[in-house]
């Protein structure tokens, strides 16, 4: 049994190492060639976010030229837990970010390694991934959400972790490689187990080991440490696991796979996530330490022509990437279902993190479309904030949130509605 030392333990319940132990410097706006009066209209769209019900609380971090710009929470971590939500300290449930932080970035080092070749079958890293077309998946193909292998599978039937990836690994073809566009859930856990077959280690542990302790993510990580509970963003109430969820993943088939999956599981922070975003633009390198080279980022970050806005692995700004209107072409992110979201904007020079927990009991009538103005919005503030680049737009004089109309009536509150179901339902489709 392995023991953690007293003094660790009062250093994690205290909360000493909350964010990046590098961390970004912080400059004023003012230093980076952006408007503070224009970034203060993100306060605005956030507390309505929350007034109309859509989610308790949230971090954004936005960043330019290697400085922090915004830090700030708001709102609480749930409804009934009034701790005040702190950016560079609470965690949250990234859902599918955990596609491009931990999965994608995970083959970004094996390639720069020579270790993977995109274009490579995959039964080359997993042979019993193979048989008819499946012979002719590559691994690019599963980078570009255009392998075949449907969006969704019920894992969560499966009686263990190991059960689940043989299922994975099983899944039958819904259309021939390369002919449809599929965003699958399915096609990135069959990532993370040509990560763990490639690297011969746990994908938690090789991501931990090769990204986030060299970045000093220290609050980043697969199925945090208890310890951590007090700073995590709860999830639903009333999962079909029979109780509420904190600090375990959401997702129901990456909890089935044992709370680590290419698709999701990953928590973290949005001080984290700064200093992951921050890698990124830099071409890989932070703080002195090199991650992955900058012509990998440049190859994963670009559009592929083949997939409308889709890169390898991370996705591009378009009309369904919730994104907002004034980004670059070059600008690249990824949304997570539980209402987390990543952009960066290489030309402008930029990131946004905006992290939430919107399916903790919300009680706006339409939560998903809360989420998704709000994201626009910020994004758009954001952009319409950077001064020297171009011509800059005025500013609009309201956004999506502050015209909602739909989405800001509160439906019954969850106490007023329990529910615990005995096996989990299939999950809507939707674009993460």
């Amino acid at each position: 049994m392995i023991r953690t030392p007293l003094f660790t333990l009062m250093l994690l319940w205290t909360g000493v190492g909350a964010g990046g132990g590098g961390g970004l410097p912080t400059k004023a706006p003012d230093d980076v060639g952006m408007s503070r009066s224009r970034l203060a209209a993100i306060d605005r769209v956030m507390q309505r976010g929350i007034r109309a019900g859509g989610f308790p609380g949230g971090a954004v971090i936005v960043g330019r030229r290697g400085a922090q710009v915004l830090e700030k929470g708001y709102g609480t971590l749930g409804w009934t837990d009034r701790s005040r939500v702190v950016a560079n300290s609470t965690i949250y449930d990234l859902a599918s970010l955990t596609k491009v932080i931990a999965t994608t970035t995970a083959l970004m080092v094996l390639f720069d390694d020579r270790r993977i070749d995109l274009d490579a079958p995959v039964s080359t890293y997993v042979p019993a991934f193979s048989g008819g077309a499946k012979d002719d998946i590559t691994l690019r193909l599963l980078l570009e959400h255009r392998s075949g292998l449907p969006a969704y599978r019920e894992l969560w039937r499966a009686a263990t972790p190991a059960d689940a990836r043989a299922a994975v690994i099983a899944t039958p073809l819904a259309c021939m490689p390369g002919t449809c566009g599929v965003y699958s859930d399915v096609g990135a856990d069959l990532m993370g187990i040509i990560v763990e077959a490639v690297s011969g280690e746990p994908l938690d542990r090789f991501v931990q080991r090769r990204v986030f302790d060299p970045l000093e993510m220290s609050a980043t990580s697969f199925r945090p440490h208890w310890t951590l509970r007090h700073r995590i963003a709860p999830t639903e109430l009333h999962a079909p696991r029979g109780y509420a969820l904190r600090g375990e993943v959401h997702d129901e088939n990456a909890w089935t796979m044992g709370g680590v999956a290419g698709h999701a599981g990953l928590f973290g922070t949005a001080g984290d996530l700064a200093v992951f975003a921050q890698m990124l633009l830099n071409g890989g390198e932070f703080n002195g330490v090199r991650v992955i080279a900058d012509s990998t980022v440049r190859l994963f970050t670009a559009r592929t022509p083949a997939t409308g806005t889709r890169a390898l692995g991370w996705d591009t700004c378009g009309e369904d990437s919730a994104c907002g209107k004034y980004l670059s072409e070059r600008a690249f992110g990824h949304h997570g279902f539980t209402g987390t979201s990543l952009w960066i904007d290489p030309d402008r020079e930029l990131f946004i993190v905006l992290l939430t927990n919107r399916v903790h009991a919300p009680r706006a009538r339409r939560p998903s479309r809360v989420i998704t103005d709000i994201r626009e919005d910020v994004a758009d503030i954001v952009a319409l904030a950077v001064l020297d680049y171009g011509a800059t737009p005025a500013m609009p004089a309201a956004f999506r949130a502050d015209r909602a109309s739909g989405w800001n009536r509160p439906v019954r509150s969850a106490r007023s509605r329990p529910r615990v179901a005995t096996t989990p339902a299939k999950p809507a489709a939707t674009r993460p």
